[in-house]
């Protein structure tokens, strides 16, 4: 008998097994929102299929309770073989407790693989994190050596709070090896750390034949128990209800599914909105779940099928919401998060928060053409900062759309203008070729939507004749767009080799010409504060900052620097102490990280910068070869502040700011 055997055999012979599982990484949670107990999402617990390597618990989150994103690049958050005796498990079931802290999740100690009648028993684990979870095992062999002996499965535990013995209830469907058993649904009561079941268990309910997967909700409009279940007789889902837990249930009529396809594992959850219940089922047999609606619990109407695909094939699992503080420790402990975070080749970031669809957004230049040919922009929008979904090109200034302008589309920017009958409207600066001046210059277009159709204005509203007249070279590129927090008033910026700044006429499709400035900032050289171009500015606590581009795109000395200033058309000033944003990071092979955009997280002092940086295979020679500052792509990092309100310099990462 080898070492491995006999570890084996004392794990199974123990009757039970407890131990601290650690669901990741340990890193501090991020820093709490402004309102940490308000539900913004959901979390879905599940595995992913019946080959062992996936028979691990796995996190997808959600914020409307249809959709959902896995979490940890797909892969098991806590990994079975560290809580199970058979090293895998099914059918997590989460359960958030009455003190609204602490999580109990179940599961079923099972390697299908073995066989459907393999199995015997089940995990227990607690967490107040959803990150760090302490397990036990129960094996029902070893701990009821008597009447229990013979059983041959013990499936789909879950875990309920019991408010008339004030104690939870661990129910789950359970059979024995004897001719004439079926499966049926059992429970047993919690002890109080959730390490161990208390007595035998006991039967709850069965429909006269198999009946698996039960799961219970308490319903409070008509203050009793529903429970759904599978029977298989019947081949599907059905349900029945009680006025307390250990009452004999009463069996409703009518198939829950809303499905022709063989179903399992429902999990039945309340909405966020306090009024409406969310059903999702596995559709076992084709590889989706299914999701429906109901208002009552009594009629059921079919939402969508979940897309799978990649790692994310998930199957009998069940949800529960989670507050913004739960959602963005989760995000920080699991996000799918690498850099770049856009895919294919992109530059020249600008990232919006949308009042009007609470959504952000980011819209590029589109990169990787010879001298920076590209002639359209796009956008791609994202619920967390972490997923983006592509929106598609939402301006050409090669077609029809712009008839000013034949190509060089750059270095976008957009202002978001709540109307006053409470729309909103969306501006769109940006720089292109005009053929008939030869000259770069700075077109507008306007939608009601952040994803567009936009409409272009006809003409360029900034041309080299407004350029201020101290200024030297360089052309009408690198738009930023900036609203003044204490006096509504909007600004434009822009230059390559100077920065000009002036106001915009209230219609925000001309500037004023009597305002125009020229700001760029004085006594830099290339390793210091030179103003090249990319300008950007940002209001926080009463200071205005500008932040540039130094040097070159394609060189190793580009680098973003700032100033500041008490007024948003200057004068700016440079603290030598303090003047360096981001700089390349060649030994993680980070190069050229500049042109950014700011963006403040709505209600909080909570800050990110989003920039580009040359794609690591299409760095210069000076790098070992190929082209430079053509093949960029959109990265983000946290930017902070230090008591006296100075920008703490950034080093660029490789993973982003939630690793």
């Amino acid at each position: 008998m080898t070492n491995k055997t006999k570890t084996i055999l004392a794990a199974l012979l123990a009757v039970v097994a407890v131990s601290t599982a650690t669901a990741g990484k340990k890193k501090p949670a991020q820093e709490p929102p402004k309102d940490p107990s308000e539900m913004v999402a959901y979390l879905f617990t599940y595995f992913n299929s019946n080959a062992p390597e996936d028979e691990q618990i796995c996190y997808a989150i959600s914020d409307d309770g249809y959709n959902f994103t896995p979490l940890n690049h797909g892969a098991p958050v806590i990994t079975s073989d560290t809580i199970a005796l058979t090293q895998c498990v099914r059918d997590p079931h989460i359960l958030r407790c009455e003190d609204g802290k602490t999580f109990y999740m179940v599961a079923t100690d099972m390697r299908s693989s073995h066989g459907w009648s393999s199995n015997r028993g089940m995990v227990l684990l607690k967490s107040t994190d959803l990150i760090h979870w302490q397990h036990a095992t129960v094996n029902f062999p070893t701990r009821y050596t008597k009447r229990w002996k013979n059983v041959i499965r013990v499936w789909a535990p879950e875990t309920i709070y019991d408010r008339q013995a004030g104690k939870y209830m661990v129910f789950y469907s359970l059979r024995t090896s004897d001719p004439d058993s079926f499966d049926k649904i059992y429970y047993q009561y919690a002890n109080k750390d959730f390490t161990d079941l208390e007595g035998e268990p006991r039967w709850l309910f069965d429909a006269g034949n198999a009946t698996i997967d039960g799961d219970i909700v308490y319903n409070e409009a008509d203050q009793m128990y529903h429970l759904f279940y599978k029977q298989e007789s019947g081949r599907g889902i059905y349900q029945a209800v009680a006025k307390h837990l250990t009452d004999k249930w009463q069996m409703l009529d009518g198939n829950v599914e809303q499905t022709k396809e063989a179903v399992e594992g429902i999990g039945v959850c309340k909405a966020i909105d306090g009024k409406s219940w969310i059903i999702m089922y596995d559709c076992y047999g084709n590889g989706h779940y299914q999701f429906c609606r109901s208002e009552d619990l009594k009629t059921f109407q079919f939402v969508q099928n979940t897309e799978t695909k990649g790692k994310f094939t998930p199957r009998h699992g069940t949800i529960i919401p989670i507050t913004r503080a739960e959602k963005e420790r989760l995000l920080h402990e699991f996000g799918n998060f690498r850099q770049p975070i856009l895919p294919g080749f992109h530059a020249d970031p600008e990232v919006l928060y949308s009042q009007q669809t609470r959504k952000y957004y980011i819209y590029s230049t589109t990169d990787g053409t010879p001298g920076w040919g590209g002639h359209d922009f796009s956008v791609f929008s994202s619920t967390n900062l972490i997923d983006w979904t592509d929106e598609g090109k939402m301006l050409d200034v090669k077609g029809d759309q712009v008839k000013w302008a034949t190509g060089n589309a750059w270095a976008p920017c957009i202002e978001e203008v709540k109307q006053k009958d409470g729309s909103y409207k969306y501006y769109f600066y940006y720089s292109a070729h005009n053929p008939k001046t030869n000259r770069k210059e700075i077109g507008v277009a306007t939608s009601d939507s952040p994803t567009g159709p936009f409409t272009d204005s006809g003409a360029p509203i900034v041309t080299d004749a407004d350029r201020p007249a101290e200024a030297r070279g360089g052309q009408a590129i690198d738009v930023d767009v900036f609203t003044d927090p204490k006096t509504g008033k909007h600004y434009l910026y822009w230059g390559n080799g100077f920065m000009a700044g002036a106001e915009l006429s209230d219609d925000m499709l001309s500037i004023r010409k009597e305002t125009i400035r020229l700001l760029t900032p004085q006594g830099g050289t290339l390793d210091t504060w030179a103003f090249r171009e990319g300008a950007y500015v940002f209001y926080r606590k009463g200071t205005y900052y500008f932040l540039w581009s130094v040097d070159d795109t394609g060189s190793p000395n580009y680098h973003v620097c700032y100033g500041t200033s008490k007024s948003p058309l200057g004068p700016i000033t440079i603290d030598e102490q303090s003047y360096m944003v981001i700089r390349q990071k060649p030994e993680d092979r980070i190069y050229g990280t500049a042109h950014n955009s700011i963006l403040q997280i709505p209600g909080k002092d909570e800050w990110y910068i989003v920039y580009h940086r040359i794609n690591k295979n299409f760095v210069d020679k000076r790098f070992g070869g190929g082209v430079p500052g053509t093949h960029r792509e959109v990265c983000i990092d946290r930017l902070t502040f230090d008591k006296r309100g100075r920008i703490v310099p950034i080093i660029p990462t490789q993973n982003g700011p939630w690793q």
